[in-house]
């Protein structure tokens, strides 16, 4: 008779409704009562499942732990029904925090999100069962029994408190991964004391040793488990520090279950270790894991992970707190993401979408926004990056609430008397110029040293930029423009091999303003001959034609969806409409094209 004294005492098996069940199929199979004795009706109820497990006939066996699996699916698993309309909620916030706007989680949609979650909760929760049914896990089956009821009652392993939470009724999380080695420690250890032999915690130090030895005076399984996979399992910090592996790319449409089986049991967190999400990920785009090196000298200890979205990069994750990247890693996922061609901007995107969750929660919680708050959401230094088509809504909800002029003087940290609206009122204590632009204003604000121009605050921002142009011909202007993977198209690359494109011998600075037909004072609109000659009307001078590709090699970390023109004598192309540079971004990369731009 095994050691079933332990069930009864826990959870009072015996009473369970199961295992009286139990007991009457016993007596009509074999016409004899069980005795009323508890550790014979838990022993009974046991030995159910070690005749299915032990049936000789393959076939007889795979239908009995079909039919025993299907019984824990439909009691374990969560019903489409049963998801909690807060999931869709959350996956409502996600796209919002990645800069997708109010996305409308459609009836499909739900189905979809259903499916993926009933499907990684089902095949976790069977790993644990094809696990505890194998001869690998040669444990008693009083000992299995605990370890798997207590199983469905832990949710995810909490990294920071190194703990589990308590599985909740509802949850929509995949069952907890199956580590083995800190697996065996437990049920080794609980098996050693209950046969009354010596628990071997020679490996352990004195305080570790103490506090092994209270967790298994509680013989809570979720603590002895958490225990263990952090003494074990987890890199300690020191582990981390070795970065040595390898970069393993999953491919597009592949097999799931290599990716799978390479992450479980390692306390990623990772929601790819579940096999659904797993292959849903994969019909998306390609999967690339960093391993770092184990004590045998290979690969296995998954580190960070990129996963694209057909040709561009969807997330990032690491295995410390929250799925960030550990401090160690870093430089690694760095040269790795050198290999993307929005690698870098990956990298912008997911900081921007950071830091406006972080200020829309400020506001939220009616918080005073400070002044790196400000430029922020006005865009003073740089476009806000997001990873949706359009530009993020949060951005003009956060500005629609405020001031813009107030806001102005703590950006420029001026007052409004340091402010002029007109050429006129500019003195030496002026920091910004606000108004419209005069034929004089570029001369007034330069010799004054004013920065801050603006037609309009925050969108009339006129931006100043240096540039180095000259010293390259047209054919090593093209060849870097190849080398920097920028996508020249046929009619500017016609453009830079015309008679009429022509480069300086020799380097030389120049400086380039940046603004909006409607700075010019054109708000709906105008030729391109009037443009050119109000730009000539406030002192500006049209760009050599050099300064698009020497600009587009310059501007590299341009935000998807922006696009501008470069003010030049127009180059004629092979269709002979006259046509000046852009300098765009789309979401397969950086571009150089033609736009015409006709009288």
């Amino acid at each position: 008779m095994e050691n079933t004294k332990f069930l009864k005492e826990k959870y009072n098996l015996h009473t369970a409704p199961e295992v009286e069940k139990a007991a009457k199929r016993t007596e009509k199979r074999t016409g004899e009562k069980v005795p009323q004795d508890p550790t014979f009706q838990i022993q009974n109820y046991l030995n159910r499942f070690k005749e299915i497990i032990e049936r000789n006939d393959p076939d007889k066996r795979e239908r009995g732990m079909g039919a025993l699996k299907q019984i824990l699916h439909d009691k374990f698993v969560i019903k489409s029904e049963e998801i909690p309309e807060g999931y869709f909620e959350n996956q409502k916030r996600i796209a919002r925090e990645q800069g997708h706007g109010e996305v409308e989680i459609t009836d499909e949609m739900r189905e979809q999100l259903s499916e993926v979650i009933i499907a990684d909760q089902t095949s976790t929760l069977d790993g644990w069962i094809d696990y505890l049914s194998s001869s690998d896990a040669t444990y008693p089956d009083w000992l299995k029994y605990w370890a798997f009821r207590s199983i469905l009652g832990v949710g995810e392993f909490d990294k920071e408190k190194k703990q589990f939470t308590k599985r909740s009724k509802g949850t929509t999380k995949p069952f907890a991964d199956i580590n083995r080695e800190a697996l065996a420690y437990v049920l080794d250890a609980i098996s050693q004391k209950y046969g009354k032999r010596h628990i071997d915690l020679l490996a352990l130090d004195q305080e570790e040793r103490k506090e092994f030895e209270k967790l298994l005076q509680g013989e809570n399984f979720a603590k002895l488990y958490a225990w263990a996979i952090d003494k074990l399992t987890l890199a300690p910090s020191e582990s981390l520090e070795k970065v040595a592996g390898k970069w393993v790319k999953y491919s597009r449409n592949s097999n799931h279950m290599p990716l799978v089986e390479s992450l479980r049991g390692h306390g990623t967190g990772w929601c790819t270790a579940g096999e659904s999400t797993a292959e849903t990920q994969l019909k998306g785009g390609d999967f690339y894991v960093y391993y770092s090196l184990d004590q045998k000298g290979k690969p296995t200890i998954p580190r960070a992970a990129i996963r694209m979205q057909e040709n561009q990069i969807a997330e990032v994750r690491g295995i410390a707190p929250n799925q960030n990247l550990d401090p160690h890693i870093n430089l690694v996922v760095q040269e790795k993401l050198k290999e993307f061609p929005d690698g870098k901007s990956y990298e912008k995107k997911a900081s921007d979408m950071r830091q406006l969750t972080v200020i829309e929660d400020k506001v939220k919680d009616q918080q005073q926004l400070n002044k790196d708050d400000l430029i922020f959401i006005y865009e003073i230094d740089f476009t806000i990056q997001g990873f949706g088509y359009q530009r993020d809504p949060r951005v003009q909800e956060l500005r629609s609430q405020r001031n813009p002029e107030e806001d102005m003087l703590v950006v420029i940290d001026c007052t409004k008397e340091q402010i002029a609206r007109n050429a006129s009122e500019v003195t030496e204590n002026t920091k910004a110029y606000l108004g419209k632009l005069e034929p004089s204003i570029f001369d007034v604000v330069q010799r004054n040293g004013i920065e801050h121009i603006y037609t309009s605050f925050p969108e009339g921002k006129i931006r100043f930029q240096n540039l180095e142009i000259g010293g390259k011909t047209s054919k090593q202007l093209e060849a870097e423009l190849k080398e920097k993977q920028v996508n020249v198209y046929d009619y500017a690359q016609d453009m830079m091999r015309s008679k009429d494109f022509t480069t300086l011998k020799s380097p030389e600075q120049i400086e380039l303003v940046r603004l909006r037909v409607s700075d010019l004072g054109f708000r709906n609109g105008a030729t391109t001959e009037e443009i050119y000659r109000k730009a000539e009307e406030l002192g500006l001078e049209l760009c050599p034609a050099e300064v698009g590709p020497n600009l587009r090699l310059k501007y590299l970390d341009q935000p998807v969806g922006e696009y501008f023109w470069i003010a030049m004598k127009q180059i004629s192309g092979r269709d002979g409409r006259p046509s000046v540079f852009e300098l765009g971004c789309s979401g397969v990369g950086l571009g150089l094209r033609d736009r015409w731009a006709a009288f």
